[in-house]
């Protein structure tokens, strides 16, 4: 199969994620933090050195800041939940996943969409418009998972850290795609999906916090101060109740290691040479559909949404199936970016790359669209 969701999961892992885990699974059966006994101390080690791996892959400034959670959803719904609180407002852009969107709506929390522009001076003016007095936050995706259109994070943490306002990064489809320094671009929270572009294991997140999180979401075992039934909130322990996926937690590592023997620009440039064949190849078909300007290097993330014209896309990604080639159809959980491309109700098809694509791949995609016998088929469905 020609796997193209890689904004989703990446659909190949390395040799070294899969040996990482599995070495986990063999050798590091014990619970961290839990027993005084050589192997979970060996395990809380190993963790340990993860947590410092991924503090210098993104520049947080301590492993302590490094909390491992069940996904990127629940990273962002420990920030949102645990900075915000009733009668604070919070500037998000227009291009947010529903696991932002969501919480907000379900909190009753006052929120404002500031406008992600092409023009990035207009974007970050869109934002300092937005910013009322009570605003205590400013969360955006780092990238647009339907558009790719990357946000100027480093721009708006400027602003944040000038108006006295927490910055909170959803950073699911770039981290491990282009470079994050927290401490140079301002950011106060970044939710992590290690999954896709560090190439680990599914179930897993990561949130790293460089200011404390006033509220916890979920409260049980730590470890420590066990006589006391109220919740630490000390990092990172205070919001890891529970035993965490040590193998998991590994395969991070060795997604990071991979990922800086890569090296994050090569990694990069590769998918992004792929995003251009395919947009070019497209916009020469008259029966596509593209809702995009032709993409920018370093303000276009690898992923492309289109149509068939006259084809509900979910029609369009069961043929491409039933070929070998796995796409995403719908509104991929992110009803407002579709909305910014006037896409709704039906969304678009979505192709995303990962550091394992080939050019070939693109390719087969390309011909499958000229394909007479395809297009026929494709064409009975409307």
């Amino acid at each position: 199969m020609i796997y193209f969701d890689n904004a989703a999961t990446s659909g190949k892992k390395p040799q070294s994620v899969i040996d990482a885990v599995g070495f986990a699974l063999k050798n590091l059966s014990a619970n961290p933090g839990r027993s005084g006994h050589d192997l979970s101390v060996k395990t809380a080690d190993e963790v340990y050195k993860v947590r410092s791996k991924i503090s210098d892959f993104f520049g947080c400034g301590g492993a302590e800041n490094v909390i491992f959670t069940l996904n990127c959803t629940h990273s962002i719904n420990l920030v949102l939940k645990g900075v915000l609180k009733r009668g604070d407002h919070i500037v998000v852009s227009s291009l947010e996943h529903n696991a932002v969107m969501r919480p907000l709506k379900k909190m009753g929390i006052s929120f404002s969409q500031a406008n992600v522009s092409e023009n990035t001076d207009q974007t970050v003016q869109n934002f300092k418009n937005a910013i009322k007095p009570n605003t205590r936050l400013i969360f955006t995706s780092a990238a647009s998972n339907v558009t790719g259109q990357i946000v100027p994070i480093g721009e708006l943490g400027k602003i944040c850290k000038e108006r006295g306002v927490r910055f909170g990064v959803d950073a699911a489809q770039i981290a491990g795609v282009l470079p994050i320094d927290m401490q140079k671009m301002n950011i106060d929270y970044l939710c992590i999906a290690p999954h896709k572009s560090l190439y680990a294991p599914m179930g897993i997140g990561v949130l790293i916090c460089r200011k404390p999180l006033e509220n916890t979401v979920i409260e049980g075992g730590t470890g420590t101060d066990s006589l006391d039934f109220i919740q630490p909130r000390i990092l990172p322990e205070g919001f890891e109740s529970g035993t965490i996926n040590v193998p998991a937690v590994m395969g991070v590592g060795a997604g990071v290691d991979f990922v800086n023997k890569m090296g994050i620009l090569n990694i990069y440039k590769h998918e992004f040479k792929l995003l251009e064949m395919l947009y070019s190849g497209l916009s020469q078909n008259s029966n596509i559909l593209l809702y995009t300007k032709p993409p920018k290097v370093y303000e276009t993330a690898p992923v492309l949404p289109f149509n068939f014209k006259g084809c509900e896309s979910f029609k369009t990604a069961e043929f491409l199936n039933r070929r070998g080639i796995a796409v995403r159809a719908g509104l991929h959980c992110a009803p407002t970016a579709h909305k910014c491309i006037n896409t709704l109700p039906d969304g678009a098809v979505r192709v995303s790359f990962g550091v394992f694509n080939q050019p070939s791949e693109v390719g087969a995609l390309l011909r499958l669209f000229k394909d007479e016998k395809f297009v026929k088929k494709l064409q009975k469905t409307y």
